[in-house]
Formats: C-alpha cells, structure tokens, sequence
C-alpha cells in the first residue's frame, strides 16, 4: 500500500499531463504541437538511431563531471567557510551575490576562458550547482551542535574519526539537500551551454530542431531531458526525506 501511495502522485500528475498536452494539440494543431503518442514514438526511433548516441553520450559525460564538481566542490568549500565563522560571515554575502547574477551573462567569459567543446559545458553546469551546495553545506556545518565536537574531543577522537562519526552523520541530511538541488541546477547549467556554444549533444541537436522547425523533435528531446530529471529528482528526494526523517527520529 505504502509503495502504491508513493505512487499515486507522480502517475496522476504524468495522466494530467499526458491529457493537457493532447488537449493543446487539438487547439493549436501540429505546427505548434505535436501530439503526445507520435512525439513518444519519435522519440523511440530517436533513441534507436546509431547517430543519437553521441550526442547523448556527449551531454551525459558533460553533465557527470560538472556535478561532480559542483558537489565535491561546493561540498568541501561549504565545511571549510562553515568551520571558521568569520571566513564563513565574510564569505556568504559574496556566494550570495555571485549566484543572484543571471549566469548566461558570464557565458562569454566561459567561452573566453575555456573555449568551444566539453571544457566550456562542464564548466558552465558547475557554475550553476557549486554555490548552492557550498551555502548549504556550510550552513549544515555552522548550526551544527556545539556539544557534538566536545563529546568528541572528551572521548579523545581524531579530527577524522571527529569527521567520520559526528559531522558527517550531523550534517548529512542538510548537505544531502544541498546536493539535490545542486543536481537540477548543475543539469540547467550543462543544457544551457550545449544550446548557446556546442557542436555535439542534446542541446545542440534541439538548436538545430529549432533551426529547422522540427517541432515533433523539440519536443521529443523536451521529453527525453524531462523524463531523466523527473526519474532523478525523485529518487534523490525520496533519500532527502528518509535522512530528514531519520535526523528527526
């Protein structure tokens, strides 16, 4: 019963979805919309092409490693603003104000920085993902209970072991957060800079849709990104909230 509830809302959210959209086709017509099934089943034939691969191939691997900046980046300069109070007041205003700029108005100075291909991708997706992990990871750290830390200097621990079995545990649940959202903002980022500056991957096979007018392909790429974000986002939510439960408990 527990597994059919949690999946009630995502199946009654995808039937409503599937319903408006078949309802704006009728009203607008294929040239401004294409029809649920024939866009799923372009899709299909998309994923079967031999040609399709790289660019998913391309997005896939430029998306991976922005992340993984973004999250042992943002991660590891969380706890070090967060374990030193004054770097962390001095610091926070700044991340603040850095991530309130429209990032496409930086895109210039990534291309500048690192040129067209891969290099400019990853670096534009971690953009996006860093800062947020970094403020809720070192504000993770800093509400951390100060009485932790002095059990853990009484029973003699290492800084590691102080680490390993108070910090992490402590802070686990706010980081994981952090990390959630640091995952669709690194994934924006990285589509984001395959549409403006690419050559390969599924934002520049949606430029040149767009191009083109291909609107059965704009939307079956629509879909397939949707799909691997929605699918994503539900699992990490689904462990943010058994952590949160968990810290409760």
């Amino acid at each position: 019963m527990t597994a059919v509830r949690t999946l009630r809302g995502p199946l009654l959210l995808t039937v409503t979805l599937l319903v408006a959209w078949q309802l704006l086709h009728q009203w607008a017509g294929d040239t401004a919309l294409t029809a649920p099934l024939p866009t799923l089943g372009h899709l299909w034939e998309m994923i079967g092409q031999k040609r399709f691969v790289p660019h998913v191939t391309e997005t896939g691997l430029a998306f991976l490693q922005a992340l993984a900046i973004s999250w042992i980046g943002g991660v590891g300069i969380g706890v070090l603003l967060g374990g030193h109070k004054l770097s962390g007041e001095v610091a926070e205003p700044i991340l603040v104000g850095i991530y309130s700029l429209p990032k496409i108005t930086l895109y210039p100075v990534i291309l500048l920085l690192f040129g067209l291909g891969m290099s400019a991708k990853v670096a534009f997706g971690a953009l996006h993902g860093i800062i947020p992990v970094a403020l809720f990871t070192m504000n993770a750290v800093r509400n951390v209970n100060r009485t932790y830390p002095r059990a853990g200097r009484s029973m003699r621990l290492s800084p590691a072991q102080t680490a390993w079995h108070i910090l992490i545990p402590a802070t686990l649940p706010e980081v994981f957060t952090g990390l959630r959202i640091g995952f669709s903002l690194t994934l924006l980022g990285t589509m984001l800079g395959e549409l403006f500056a690419s050559q390969r991957g599924l934002g520049f096979l949606l430029m040149t849709a767009i191009d083109l007018n291909d609107v059965q392909t704009i939307l079956a790429i629509a879909v397939l990104i949707s799909l691997f974000a929605v699918a994503a986002n539900s699992i990490l939510l689904a462990i943010d909230k058994r952590l949160h439960r968990g810290a409760a408990a």
